[in-house]
């Protein structure tokens, strides 16, 4: 069986790679993963499964964690992200705030190329010893963080291997790219002398693609959509609540996606006698956000929107699966109708009616709804009433949703298809 290394920083990397490595072997290719430390449980911060690195060979690197120094300067708790901790220092409920720009001026000058810079040497040495005791017959380096494709570099330049580089969000060209233009510009710059180097760029869509062809002209690209674990799939389907119940999982990108829509049409249904709130519980899982707290309250829903907080996976894939209704914020840009979002493909994993809200209208999670049958879309706010109201009356009626997804084409997103795109590509080297 051939051999390819992977280098990813699993703990940023879940679960695209974790997936793509369980299943490559069963396409010819055994796969090797570099990565900077995973610490006792990953699975508890969406990191990969506890019986990941006892099927697939994980090689943990040593690691130099450059904003430790900054979390101990400020007593920074450690388990929530850095502009996050210091909004809730500084008592910052509001969605946008100066706070925000000086977090991202010092991570613009700090966090160059990324956070976690000081992994690279580490995964280079670790990655030549490697490469001087075992052939291996190609690489994959994943982001973010972009750190990987540097480290990537330097392993391609000194061994002459294979690479493809997979973005799994785009690097210069990122949708939710967080600094100014002069940073920008450095980026690319970088990005063009780092990937020149690649035999192959892989991203997730195909709206993306032509993005990436736009600045890497010439090169080889693909689109590889995320996907789900089949082994994961809820079939059976467990119970359901009894409530008409709409989970969200994962994070809420401020400016980017806008949950008051769902607030705004659950508001006016309830106004109007539609809706009983004895029966509705909408549940956000994924760090706490102040500013959403707030947004909830003043929309009067306290009563039946909580946040709860970072869970495990496994728990994460078990709230899924018992709710009555899925939900995903889609990405408000126009420009970037390319963009899913990871968790749509867990979604297609519980095997629940998703209800995707806001957007431009035009976009991939529409045409894979229309493909699979698993989602309904709601861009604007009067359109999100009509489907809500459709649903409430069948669970009314029949004490649950229906769900109608189309099993083979779901299964079209599976890791297991995931691989063998990439295993094609690797063969083609």
């Amino acid at each position: 069986m051939k051999k390819v290394l992977i280098v990813a920083h699993l703990l940023s990397a879940s679960p695209r790679i974790p997936g793509l490595a369980k299943y490559l072997p069963e396409f010819g290719w055994q796969p090797i993963v570099i990565t900077a430390p995973l610490g006792e449980r990953p699975d508890l911060h969406f990191g990969p499964p506890d019986d990941f690195t006892k099927s697939v060979r994980v090689i943990e690197t040593s690691y130099y964690d450059i904003l430790d120094l900054l979390r101990r300067l400020f007593r920074l708790d450690s388990s929530e992200p850095i502009d996050k901790e210091v909004r809730k220092r500084l008592g910052t409920t509001s969605r946008k705030s100066p706070v925000d720009f000086f977090v991202k001026l010092g991570g613009a000058i700090i966090c160059y190329p990324d956070a976690e810079r000081g992994w690279k040497n580490f995964a280079i040495r670790t990655g030549s010893e490697l490469l001087q005791k075992e052939d291996v017959d190609a690489m994959i380096s994943s982001s973010p963080p972009v750190t990987s494709h540097l480290i990537a570099k330097e392993l391609k330049n000194q061994y002459k291997i294979p690479w493809v580089a997979d973005l799994r969000d785009l690097w210069s060209q990122n949708h939710n790219y967080s600094y100014g233009p002069v940073r920008n510009l450095v980026d690319r710059r970088l990005e063009l002398k780092t990937l020149s180097a690649t035999d192959a760029l892989v991203t997730v869509s195909q709206p993306l693609v032509e993005e990436l062809r736009v600045l890497h002209k010439g090169k080889a690209t693909y689109a590889i959509t995320n996907g789900f674990d089949p082994a994961e799939a809820n079939i059976p389907a467990d119970s359901l609540t009894t409530k008409f119940t709409i989970t969200y999982m994962g994070n809420i990108y401020s400016g980017k996606q806008d949950p008051s829509k769902l607030f705004v049409a659950l508001r006016e249904l309830i106004s109007d006698g539609t809706i009983d709130p004895n029966d509705v519980e909408v549940r956000f899982y994924g760090y706490k956000i102040e500013w959403l707290t707030r947004e909830i309250g003043e929309y009067g829903l306290a009563g039946i929107v909580k946040q709860y907080g970072m869970v495990p996976r496994q728990v994460s894939f078990q709230k899924q699966r018992e709710s009555q209704l899925l939900l995903l914020l889609n990405w408000e840009d126009r420009l970037e109708r390319g963009l899913y979002s990871l968790k749509i493909f867990e979604y297609l994993a519980a095997r629940r009616p998703i209800l995707a809200t806001g957007g431009s209208g035009d976009d991939v999670v529409k045409e894979l709804f229309i493909e699979t049958k698993a989602g309904l879309y709601g861009a604007r706010v009067e359109s999100i009433k009509n489907i809500l109201s459709d649903l409430y009356s069948e669970y009314k009626l029949k004490g649950k949703i229906s769900y109608n997804g189309d099993e083979v084409k779901i299964n079209r997103y599976s890791y297991r298809e995931m691989a063998k795109k990439f295993a094609e590509i690797l063969d083609g080297l």
